[in-house]
C-alpha cells in the first residue's frame, strides 16, 4: 500500500507540474503579456517605468474552440492600445517595436486638429486624459492635417507624407476601413498617427489591464542598452527597489 501510494503521489506531482506549465504557456501566449513603458508619450496616464499586464485577447477575434472561451470586442474610440509599429503602408511589421497610444479615430471617422483641439466628425472630442508639456509653445502636430498637401509635417516619415493626402477630404483626415488613428496623451511629446499613419488590426497586441509595478525611471533610459548600462540599471534596481517603486500606482487600472 505504501509503495502504491508513493507512485501515485509522484505521478500526481508530475501531472500537476505539466498542467502548470501548459497553463503558463497558454496564458503568456493567448491571454496576457508583460509590457514596460519606455517613453513619456502617454503621461500622465502612463509613466516611464510603469510595468503593465496587457490583455492579448480583448480585441482579437478568435476562431475555432477559442471563440467560446476568450471573449473579445471591437476597438472603440478612447481605448488604449499596445501595438507593433506599422510598416510604411500601414501594415504590421514582424518583429516590430511595440507602441502604446490611445485610439482617437475608428474606421470612417473624420479627424481634424485645430490649435490642439481634436474634432471627430465635426464634434470637439472630450479628452480629460490629455497632458500638455509645452502649453504656450507651438509644436508640430498642433494643427492637423496640414492645410497644404505640399507641406510635410516635421517628424513625419517619408512614406506617410506621400500617402496622407489620399485620406484628406475637405480639410479632414478620413480613417480608412479596418484601421485606427491613435495619439499619445502627452500630445507634444508623442510620435503617433499624425506622423506615421494608421494602425491596422493585425498590428494590435492587446489592451493594457493594469499596472502591476512602477519604478521611477529617468527619461531616455530605454536608449541606454550597453552592457555597462545594464549593470548600472540592475544595481540601481537592487539598491533603490523600495524607495523608487511608485507604490501608489501598483494595481492601478489603465483607462
Amino acid at each position: 500500500m505504501a509503495e502504491g501510494y508513493k507512485k501515485s503521489s509522484t505521478r500526481d506531482t508530475f501531472e500537476s507540474l505539466v498542467v502548470t506549465v501548459i497553463l503558463a504557456v497558454f496564458g503568456t501566449t493567448f491571454v496576457v503579456q508583460a509590457f514596460k513603458i519606455p517613453t513619456g508619450s502617454m503621461e500622465d496616464t502612463l509613466l516611464i517605468g510603469d510595468h503593465l499586464l496587457v490583455n492579448r485577447f480583448a480585441f482579437a477575434p478568435q476562431s475555432g474552440w477559442l471563440r467560446g472561451i476568450l471573449p473579445y470586442r471591437q476597438i472603440r474610440r478612447g481605448d488604449v492600445l499596445v501595438f507593433k509599429f506599422p510598416g510604411p503602408l500601414g501594415e504590421a511589421q514582424e518583429p516590430g517595436e511595440h507602441f502604446v497610444k490611445r485610439v482617437i479615430g475608428v474606421p470612417g471617422d473624420r479627424i481634424k486638429i485645430i490649435h490642439r483641439q481634436v474634432f471627430v466628425n465635426e464634434k470637439l472630442l472630450y479628452e480629460p486624459y490629455v497632458h500638455h508639456t509645452y502649453p504656450g509653445e507651438e509644436r508640430p502636430g498642433d494643427d492637423f492635417p496640414p492645410l497644404s498637401s505640399a507641406y510635410v509635417l516635421p517628424g513625419s516619415t517619408a512614406e506617410w507624407a506621400q500617402e496622407m493626402p489620399r485620406y484628406v477630404r475637405n480639410g479632414e483626415l478620413v480613417v480608412p476601413p479596418r484601421h485606427y488613428f491613435v495619439m499619445g496623451d502627452n500630445r507634444e511629446n508623442s510620435w503617433d498617427s499624425r506622423f506615421w499613419g494608421f494602425v491596422p488590426p493585425n498590428a494590435v497586441s492587446g489592451r493594457p489591464l493594469f499596472i502591476y509595478w512602477s519604478f521611477e525611471t529617468p527619461e531616455q533610459e530605454y536608449e541606454r542598452t550597453s552592457f555597462g548600462d545594464r549593470i548600472s540599471q540592475t544595481l540601481d534596481l537592487l539598491v533603490h527597489f523600495f524607495s523608487k517603486t511608485r507604490w501608489r500606482r501598483t494595481f492601478q487600472v489603465v483607462r
